[in-house]
C-alpha cells in the first residue's frame, strides 16, 4: 500500500494523504476519517531512517517539573535504557492534552509508542496514533479511560480511605480534605475514600471541609488557609498530594499553629521531600517508580505485538506514618 494508492482509494489527492499522515490540522474531519480508516485497514507504515536507527518512546506530562515527574522519568528511563530505546520528553501544559503540533511531531518521528502521564488524548489524536499502529499507555488516568485503553494507576480510593482512617484512629473528628482538580479521576477517588472512611466510623461528611486544589504547594497553601480560618477549624487535614501538604505546613506557620500539636497533616505520594521537612510528613506511599516501569514495559510489549495479560493495572498503596500526625489536644 502506497500513499498514491491510499489517495486513489479515498478519492483525494496525494498531498491530502500526506497531510493526514503528518497530523496536519488543515484537513476536513470526514476526509481525515476516511483516510485514517484506509491507513488502519491496510496497515500502512512509512519507514524512515529515524524509525530504523533510533527507536524511541514519547513520555508526555502536563508539566515537566517537580520530584513527582522526576520519579516517573527515572522509572521509564531505566526500562528503556536496558531495551536500547531512547526517551523523548514532552509537556502539554494546563490543558492536560497535547497540542496539535505535538501530534504532528509524533507522526513525523514515528516512535515505538507513547506514555501519557496524568494527561489524555482527544479522540482524533487517538485515531491518528491507532491508524499508524503507535501504541499508547496512560499513567494515572485523568478520567475513566475505558477497558480498551492500556493504563497504569494506583489504588487511589483505598489510599484516601487509609489516610482518613489513620486520622480517625487518632480520634480526630473534624478532618479537612484538600483534593486535586475535580475533573481528575485520582482526586475524585481519594476524596471518595476519605468520605467512606468518615461514614464508616460514624462521622457525617461536611462539604465545608472539602476543598479542590491543584496538587501544587500554592494550591495547598490557599485551600489550607480557607479551612483553618473557618469558625470551627479542622484539627487535621488530609492533603491529596505531598506538595499540597507542604502548602498546609506553610499556612499553619502563618497562623501560628504547630504541627502536629495544633494540626495533624497527611500527604499523598511519599516523595523524598516528605522525609526532609520538619516534622517529617505522614503520607500515603504511591509506587510512582514501579508504575513508570510497568508503563514502559507495557508500551514496549504493545509495540512488539505482544498481548498483555491485563490492559489496566492499579498498584497497592501503603501508609508511611511519621511525625506530622498525633491525637488532637483536648
Amino acid at each position: 500500500m502506497t500513499i498514491a494508492k491510499i489517495a486513489e482509494q479515498a478519492g483525494v489527492s496525494v498531498p491530502t494523504v500526506s497531510k493526514v499522515l503528518n497530523g496536519r490540522a488543515d484537513v476536513a474531519a470526514d476526509t481525515r476519517a476516511k483516510v485514517e480508516g484506509i491507513i488502519q485497514e491496510h496497515g500502512y507504515q512509512r519507514r524512515t531512517a529515524t524509525t530504523a536507527s533510533s527507536p524511541m518512546i514519547d513520555l508526555v506530562f502536563p508539566e515537566l517539573s517537580g520530584e513527582w515527574a522526576i520519579q516517573l522519568i527515572r522509572g521509564v528511563e531505566g526500562v528503556l535504557r536496558v531495551a536500547g530505546v531512547e526517551l523523548v520528553l514532552s509537556e502539554c501544559g494546563d490543558a492536560r492534552r497535547p497540542r496539535q503540533d505535538w501530534i504532528e511531531s509524533v507522526l513525523n518521528r514515528r516512535p515505538l509508542g507513547v506514555i501519557m502521564v496524568f494527561s489524555d488524548l482527544d479522540p482524533d489524536q487517538r485515531a491518528q496514533l491507532e491508524a499508524r499502529r503507535i501504541p499508547f499507555v496512560v499513567v494515572d488516568p485523568i478520567g475513566d479511560e475505558g477497558d480498551d485503553v492500556p493504563s497504569i494507576g494506583s489504588a487511589n480510593w483505598n489510599g484516601g480511605r487509609m489516610a482518613t482512617l489513620h486520622l480517625r484512629k487518632l480520634e480526630h473528628t473534624r478532618i479537612g480534605m484538600i483534593g486535586g482538580p475535580v475533573e481528575t479521576l485520582c482526586s475524585r477517588m481519594r476524596v471518595d475514600g476519605y468520605q467512606d472512611a468518615l461514614r464508616s466510623t460514624g462521622i457525617a461528611v461536611d462539604p465545608e471541609l472539602i476543598r479542590a486544589g491543584d496538587f501544587s504547594v500554592s494550591g495547598g497553601h490557599r485551600e489550607a488557609l480557607a479551612l483553618l480560618r473557618l469558625p470551627e477549624r479542622p484539627t487535621a487535614i488530609f492533603a491529596g498530594s505531598d506538595m499540597q501538604a507542604l502548602g498546609v505546613y506553610q499556612a499553619a506557620r502563618e497562623l501560628g499553629l504547630e504541627i502536629p500539636r495544633d494540626l495533624s497533616v497527611v500527604g499523598y505520594d511519599d516523595l523524598p521531600v516528605a522525609q526532609w521537612v520538619g516534622p517529617t510528613l505522614t503520607t500515603v506511599h504511591q509506587p510512582l517508580h514501579q508504575m513508570a516501569e510497568l508503563a514502559a514495559r507495557l508500551v514496549l510489549d504493545l509495540a512488539r505485538g505482544v498481548t498483555p495479560a491485563a490492559l489496566r493495572m492499579d498498584l497497592a498503596v501503603e501508609m508511611r506514618i511519621r511525625q506530622s500526625t498525633a491525637p488532637p489536644v483536648g
